[in-house]
């Protein structure tokens, strides 16, 4: 019979990799009873933030006196060795953890086992699965919420009706690593899922490889993924630290690879695109097309019908000429100048000055704010770096540099280049606006300075 280590943790923040440990708990759970508890404050050696201790109770003098992290260390892994690590949302707990143990140079590494997970598949149907939500459903009462041992004595309380409803389900979920996959990591990365002959059959990326992939080989969901499993011979990887990297990585592989059970972003290249450039009577143009040697896109697309369907909403959305998007051949009007969309600028009824304005605002919709800058976030350890770089409003690359600077030079000569997609563009895109702390270099217009800005 397996050992849970049911553990909840409080922090100065959400961020495991910039916040610190407040308080432990952790009940120590053989499927029928708690055998075993610890807990305690923990000095963060920081402020806690106000809304922190608003929502937790857990003041700065409270935590002066208690002990910090690497004197607990020691009672932390005796009471979890052998044991599964349990948390409702169990990466949160789990990653404060290891990055906790990480900063003192050990490798923490328990098998997991997530109750929120793990109740969704064996108690369905209630509207929320936050702990006090569920608890509240199914009649299990939560002293002290929002601290460290009412709440993982909650969540013990819950593994042990999981268990009861469907033992085979839990005990499933913990089933015996594989060998192949012993070794891997629980870092951010991407991996590769290789078959006998050494062929790889599917590119994941994930803030957790070792994890993820055990995913994989628990997976009995849909013929699909148990087919995948059972193709699965090794496995190899990539550590990249950065989640940002691991999505561009991830998106150059498969491309690269083609593996056979990505259904995503398996096209390899991307053979129409979008150009711009401005015509003799000083109008700006778009135009759909092959790719161009030497000539930078605005967008890329699979087919030259999503390439003209991409124009149409700019057009539509921004009251562009359609015979200047390349959408309408005539020498005359276009069509949307008869109903009324177009103010004239195919015919030069309207001048290029009013017709550019909106037409730049179109292309700041497509392309980045500013045109060259980089991105820089954690790397591979914690004295490295990852640098992401953005070069006349196309992504160039990524690479790592060991310690955080401004200088253009170092930042530059760390590349390693990838090519430019609609897909990377995204990735990045959206990375930023979830992100929007992550620290910016720009690149000064016309010069070779740097201007430094924590967001963009």
């Amino acid at each position: 019979m397996s050992l849970f280590a049911v553990v909840d943790v409080e922090t100065t923040g959400g961020s495991y990799q910039n916040a610190r440990l407040t308080e432990i708990a952790v009940y120590l759970f053989n499927g029928n009873q708690i055998v075993r508890e610890y807990s305690t404050l923990i000095n963060p050696e920081r402020p806690i933030p106000f809304m922190i201790t608003r929502l937790t109770g857990i003041t700065d003098a409270m935590v002066a006196d208690a002990p910090k992290f690497y004197e607990v260390a020691r009672e932390i892994v005796d009471i979890t060795e052998g044991a599964v690590f349990v948390g409702h949302n169990v990466a949160f707990d789990y990653n404060f953890v290891r990055q906790e143990f990480k900063s003192l140079g050990y490798n923490f590494k328990r098998p997991t086992l997530c109750t929120v997970k793990m109740s969704r598949k064996i108690l369905p149907g209630y509207d929320s699965y936050s702990l006090g939500n569920l608890c509240c459903s199914i009649g299990i009462p939560i002293n002290n919420r929002h601290r460290a041992a009412g709440d993982a004595l909650a969540t013990a309380d819950l593994l042990k009706r999981l268990i009861e409803t469907d033992a085979d389900q839990v005990y499933h979920q913990i089933q015996e690593v594989p060998a192949i996959i012993k070794d891997v990591p629980e870092e951010t990365g991407v991996y590769y899922l290789h078959d006998e002959s050494g062929h790889i059959i599917y590119v994941g990326k994930s803030l957790n490889m070792y994890e993820r992939i055990q995913q994989h080989f628990r997976n009995q969901d849909t013929s699909k993924g148990i087919e995948m499993r059972n193709r699965i011979a090794s496995v190899s990887y990539e550590i990249t630290g950065s989640e940002l990297l691991a999505l561009l990585l991830e998106s150059d592989e498969i491309k690269k690879h083609n593996p056979p059970y990505n259904r995503a972003q398996r096209r390899t290249r991307y053979g129409y695109s979008v150009f711009t450039y401005v015509n003799d009577e000083g109008y700006i143009c778009y135009y759909p097309g092959h790719q161009v040697n030497g000539h930078q896109p605005i967008a890329s697309f699979t087919s030259l019908n999503n390439a003209q369907n991409f124009l149409y909403s700019l057009a539509d959305k921004y009251n562009l000429c359609q015979k200047l998007c390349g959408l309408y051949n005539t020498s005359g009007a276009c069509f949307h100048h008869t109903i009324k969309k177009c103010m004239g600028a195919c015919i030069g009824k309207e001048a290029p000055e009013s017709y550019n304005l909106r037409a730049m605002t179109a292309l700041k919709e497509i392309d980045f704010k500013e045109q060259d800058f980089y991105l820089i976030e954690n790397g591979r350890s914690t004295d490295e770096y990852s640098v992401v770089k953005i070069s006349g409003g196309r992504y160039s690359g990524f690479g790592f540099v060991d310690s955080f600077t401004t200088d253009l030079e170092s930042l530059d000569g760390c590349i390693k280049q990838f090519d430019d997609n609609r897909d990377t563009r995204y990735i990045i895109k959206s990375y930023m606006k979830k992100h929007p702390g992550i620290k910016v270099v720009k690149v000064k217009s016309g010069s070779h300075s740097p201007f430094y800005n924590s967001t963009i």
